[in-house]
């Protein structure tokens, strides 16, 4: 009985690392105020400076649209306010639309 309930708390000591390891998260913003030709690139570069971010991807259906911003970063280095935060010092307001972990 002992034997297992050793071999068991050290199984989960081994693996307790594993479970505080930070993942990598994507996101998706809805950007505003971003409606010309100049904005996206602003907002994709804005995030892009954040430390932890991966890969950033920033889609206007036209000219005149809003962006949306898919962004890739390192939960444990960044996180989803420090994104807002970005694109809103760049004057362009922004909001968590979906979250994926993976």
């Amino acid at each position: 009985m002992n034997y297992r309930l050793i071999t068991v708390a050290a199984f989960a000591v081994m693996l307790s690392p594993l479970a505080t390891q930070a993942a990598e998260r994507t996101v998706t913003l809805d950007v505003r105020n971003a409606n010309c030709e100049l904005c996206a690139p602003i907002v994709k570069k804005s995030l892009a400076r954040v430390p932890g971010v991966k890969a950033v991807a920033v889609k206007q259906t036209d000219q005149m649209a809003d962006p949306v911003a898919t962004v890739t970063f390192d939960d444990a280095v960044t996180n989803i306010s420090a994104l807002i935060a970005a694109t809103t010092n760049a004057g362009y307001p922004s909001h968590l639309v979906q979250s994926v972990k993976r």
